[in-house]
């Protein structure tokens, strides 16, 4: 097992960046802190006005990841579907992604590599499953076609 982020520094905050319908005209919001306890917290409303309706938090990294086959996240959710976002070039405009659902309480969602699928702006591309060497973004979105206040804590993310 290798762990990616576990989130012991309070500066790794600012190497996540919080992008939301804005760019294109929506007015969801959100928001991302890492708090003293080492936990990510990913929160905000997200809003259905002027055609919106997501948020999502990223993170640039360099992860080889050709001798794992799964990412293992540890996190409490508020009940709510996420997706889970990677990407193995950031030139690329698609993302490999593999939707979860929050229960509510601390959980540990394993997500098999080669089972994530590419999507792009909300629709399925035509292209294999991820089977890349690495890794070079990663992401957690909520786009669930409705106004909804979220939060989804994050205590580590690793590779098995």
């Amino acid at each position: 097992m290798k762990t990616i982020i576990d989130f012991t520094s309070l500066t790794d905050s600012k190497e996540w960046h919080t992008i939301t319908d804005v760019v294109m005209g929506g007015v969801s919001k959100s928001n991302f802190e890492v708090l003293t306890d080492h936990i990510g917290v990913f929160s905000g409303h997200v809003s259905l006005d002027n055609n919106g309706g997501f948020a999502m938090v990223k993170h640039k990294t360099t992860l080889h990841c050709k001798n794992y086959t799964t990412i293992c996240i540890t996190l409490k959710g508020d009940g709510k579907a996420y997706q889970f976002r990677i990407k193995e070039n950031t030139e690329t405009k698609h993302w490999f992604i593999a939707p979860f659902t929050t229960n509510g309480e601390w959980q540990t969602i394993d997500i098999k590599l080669n089972s994530m699928y590419a999507m792009y702006r909300g629709n399925e591309v035509n292209i294999p499953n991820f089977n890349g060497d690495s890794i070079h973004e990663i992401a957690f979105l909520i786009g669930n076609k409705k106004a909804e206040d979220f939060k989804l804590e994050l205590k580590n993310i690793t590779l098995k």
